[in-house]
């Protein structure tokens, strides 16, 4: 690993399949080195999958296949800024589809639990629009969501 800092992504098994969809997934996102059990171990065999390190959107990652006892919760999310609804509707659709699930706000979860916010520019320069009856607007626009829909978030702040 060439990074200092490294997020670690626990699998029960999956780390491999999660690493691959990522990197077909996200732009400047790869499977690096893939390291396999040099013995039995609680949770695996010799020859497993142990460990398998990645980058999503150029951040390294090492996925572990560590076993069943830990799962991931909305405490730990990656957040993608997206440039237009076409991205949004990609990368929304991409998760989803494969296995996710939909939650509130912009967030959802792939099918290995890990929490993704998909989070449009436009909906961040609304929220932030100095005029703080237009941020209102649009964030209680958002609040209605799963997926954001930029056009209703742009209607809602021009009021």
């Amino acid at each position: 690993m060439a990074s200092k800092n490294t997020i670690c992504l626990w699998y029960d098994g999956t780390a491999l399949d999660a690493a691959q969809f990522y990197a077909r997934t996200f732009p400047d996102s790869s499977v690096g080195a893939i390291f396999r059990a040099p013995g039995d171990y609680p949770s695996g065999k010799q020859g497993d999958v142990l460990t398998v390190e990645f980058t999503v959107m150029d951040i390294p990652c090492l996925g572990l296949n560590g076993g069943p006892a830990f799962s991931h919760n909305e405490a730990f999310s990656f957040q993608v800024a997206t440039d237009d609804q076409a991205e949004t509707d990609r990368l929304w659709n991409a998760i989803i589809g494969n296995g996710g699930q939909e939650s509130a706000c912009g967030w959802c979860k792939d099918k290995w639990g890990l929490s993704w916010q998909i989070t449009p520019r436009a909906l961040m320069a609304a929220i932030a629009d100095p005029d703080r009856a237009a941020a209102k607007r649009a964030f209680d626009a958002m609040m209605q969501m799963t997926k954001i829909d930029i056009a209703a978030i742009e209607a809602a702040r021009r009021g």
